[in-house]
């Protein structure tokens, strides 16, 4: 079980809700995405760089790609950790994610997003990483 490797890293911690169930009584596929979203903004927050922080920069970072991989269904009231990693801030940011149950560690989930900057102003991607968020990460 592989877990990735990145000095910017969050997890937040949630039981699975009956709402977000399917027919089959299993978490639906979509609600997934959720859940990595709640672990990205940790992450973001934790940067000082969440989204309001991205608007007022003037800059936009729209999700361009999303992917996931469902090794274990998630099921009701099952407790489970959803970690984010940042791993490349080059260009684009590329997050991966892993989701575990929390009693056994076992990994259910894993997957990875990427986010592109664009200019607020102009509605032009950025093709280099913007000078403020290299500032968050320490990097300038």
């Amino acid at each position: 079980m592989r877990t990735p490797q990145s000095q910017w890293h969050k997890s937040v911690e949630l039981r699975v809700p009956f709402h977000d169930l399917d027919p089959l009584e299993i978490c639906w596929h979509g609600h997934y995405v959720r859940y990595f979203e709640l672990a990205r903004t940790a992450l973001l927050q934790s940067i000082d760089y969440d989204y309001p922080a991205m608007r007022d920069s003037g800059y936009a970072w729209p999700v361009i790609e999303l992917f996931i991989r469902y090794a274990q269904p998630l099921l009701y009231q099952q407790h489970i950790e959803i970690e984010a990693y940042l791993m490349e801030w080059e260009n684009r940011l590329k997050i991966e994610y892993m989701i575990r149950d929390v009693e056994s560690g076992r990994r259910l989930t894993r997957g990875h997003s990427v986010q592109v900057a664009v200019e607020m102003s102009t509605r032009e991607m950025c093709l280099v990483t913007p000078d403020v968020l290299l500032e968050k990460l320490g990097m300038k």
